[in-house]
């Protein structure tokens, strides 16, 4: 391993690549330790504390604990990640940004600059919320409207740069940089975890084989999502040959690789995003709406948000899947350049061939998440684990934290193997989700 690492090191762009993605995400980090003005630092721990369990616990560690801080990064990435998704769903079904998705680079262009605007006004409206929430709360030392206007202000500014910052690491950087910035936010979390751990060790609220256990199964389902996330269905391929003068072209045989999990970590992200929508809309309301019964149907330890959020990352990694990947464009590539699927007619019944398949293998990769986003509610209802332990056991934390890490290791490798450098395996490589 230590050879591996001088390796990427030794590549001056890859070094580059590496040292500027960890630069800004250092900023990043600074960025959600740095308070609006105006809060009073002891009322605000306080709150925090009552509310981990809350709707905004689960929202402070998407936030990476900014949200926590009432920092300037307090909405993180949310706000885009939601237009992101609105926007989506609009390119399948108005006729509009169904042009501007056929229309290349140019369509791609206009849809992002379209996303960036929604987003400013999402955050501006979040922000809105959130300094009416810690006014509600009695976090803020001179409640009224200029400190309303500063937090509106910062946060906006603050979700916008954060978003500018994610897109200068997907540029310049190593990685998908929205998703590094999500991946080191739950990551930062950790320690705090671990040290509360510890302590709950030492007064013996749990022994060394229940922690033995805990390790054990946290190594299984690591393990376990690798295999799924990089797992593909491989279905054979043959191009026809051709003899161009005295050159023989095509005859060769190959396959198709159809993944499990298509959409990677996407699906949990999103499915993700709408499960913190009841809750955002309870902040304009205050604390009582927060308790109400229906926000209480979204709190982290109920059953009904837990079914709900992994009926949505089913259907999402689907919609997803369907976005990504196109059995009619597919089938209209192999036909042009010579090739077909053993026993199946080129075109029409081709695409249905790759659709049949892709559907029926997109099914288990799309239930194994739904699984492991409920293990959280699983180990809180059965073992006694505190949520903020339990999400390190499966959940949005371990499949963003594993996926993302997985694609940011496939492109290291690229990089290592275009230069003739040994990847991180002796034998075959790590393979890009997009494979």
């Amino acid at each position: 391993m230590i050879e591996k690492i001088r390796n990427i090191f030794a590549i001056p762009e890859l070094r580059r690549k590496i040292l500027f993605t960890l630069g800004i995400l250092v900023i990043v980090r600074l960025g959600s330790q740095v308070p609006i003005p105006g809060i009073n630092p002891d009322a605000l721990r306080q709150t925090m504390e009552s509310l981990n369990d809350t709707f905004f616990g689960l929202f402070n560690l998407f936030t990476g604990g900014a949200f926590g801080q009432a920092a300037i990064f307090g909405l993180g990435i949310m706000p885009y990640i939601s237009v992101s998704i609105v926007i989506q769903i609009l390119q399948t079904t108005l006729p509009y940004f169904q042009r501007l998705a056929m229309e290349g680079e140019s369509g791609r262009a206009k849809i992002t600059q379209i996303t960036r605007y929604g987003t400013v006004v999402l955050a501006f409206v979040q922000s809105i919320f959130i300094a009416l929430l810690l006014e509600s709360y009695g976090i803020v030392l001179d409640p009224g409207f200029l400190f309303r206007f500063t937090a509106v202000v910062s946060i906006t500014t603050g979700t916008m740069l954060l978003l500018w910052l994610g897109e200068k690491i997907t540029e310049h950087g190593i990685g998908n940089g929205i998703s590094l910035i999500i991946m080191v936010g739950i990551i930062a979390g950790f320690p705090n975890v671990v040290i509360s751990e510890i302590s709950y060790f030492q007064q013996g609220v749990r022994g060394i084989l229940s922690e033995l256990f805990l390790m054990l199964l946290f190594f299984f389902l690591v393990m376990t999502i690798i295999l799924v996330q990089q797992g593909v269905r491989k279905v054979p391929v043959q191009y026809a040959r051709r003899i161009v003068g005295r050159k023989v072209y095509g005859g060769q045989n190959t396959y198709l690789p159809l993944k499990i999990n298509t959409a990677g970590v996407i699906p949990i992200i999103f499915a993700q995003s709408i499960i913190l929508i009841p809750g955002t809309i309870a902040t304009f309301f205050g604390q009582d709406a927060t308790q109400s019964n229906f926000i209480s149907l979204f709190a982290m330890d109920h059953w009904f948000s837990n079914t709900l959020f992994a009926l949505l990352i089913i259907f999402f990694t689907y919609f997803y899947t369907a976005l990504q990947f196109d059995p009619n464009q597919v089938s209209s590539t192999l036909k042009q350049q010579g090739g077909f699927i053993p026993g199946v007619k080129p075109g029409k019944k081709t695409a249905e061939f790759i659709e049949n398949i892709l559907t029926r293998v997109t099914l288990p990769g799309a239930c194994f998440l739904g699984f492991i986003a409920l293990m959280p509610y699983f180990l809180q209802q059965f073992a006694g684990l505190d949520y903020a332990y339990a999400s390190f056991f499966g959940g949005t934390s371990l499949l963003i934290v594993v996926g993302v890490g997985l694609d940011t290791l496939s492109q290291i490798e690229s990089h290592l193997l275009s230069r003739h450098y040994d990847g991180f395996l002796t034998k075959g490589k790590v393979r890009s989700r997009r494979g």
